[in-house]
């Protein structure tokens, strides 16, 4: 059974870091497509970054210099080092697999999900 647990979220100032971790079971971690999505009230889920299984990345545009996804494999852990936090980036975050190893047109297409982490962040 695929499982994918969600970590790391909080309420933090504007301005400040956060990690979010993601454990992943159940598959084959490191020939998976890994992204994080987020979504917060009343919008759509939106793609954050992407990560291949070969380490290729992709991110939103609202979050290029300031996220980092990143994993480790030994760990079957997904990352997602966020800096320089502002109030647009209070959502639920998701962590999501897909069963193929690459980006598409520079996303992951997911077939699995995680429960989420809710990050909040305060002015």
């Amino acid at each position: 059974e695929v499982q994918l647990v969600e970590s790391g979220g909080g309420l933090v100032q504007l301005g400040k870091s956060l990690r979010l971790s993601c454990t992943a079971s159940g598959f084959s971690f490191s020939s998976y497509c890994m992204a994080w999505f987020r979504q917060a009230p009343g919008k759509e889920r939106e793609g954050v970054a992407h990560l291949s299984s070969s380490g290729s990345t992709s991110y939103a545009d609202s979050v290029k210099g300031r996220f980092t996804v990143s994993k480790d494999n030994a760990k079957n852990t997904l990352y997602l080092q966020m800096n320089i936090l502002e109030p647009e980036d209070s959502a639920m975050y998701y962590c999501a697999a897909a069963d193929y190893p690459f980006l598409l047109q520079g996303s992951c297409r997911p077939n699995y999900w995680g429960q989420g982490t809710q990050v909040t962040v305060s002015s």
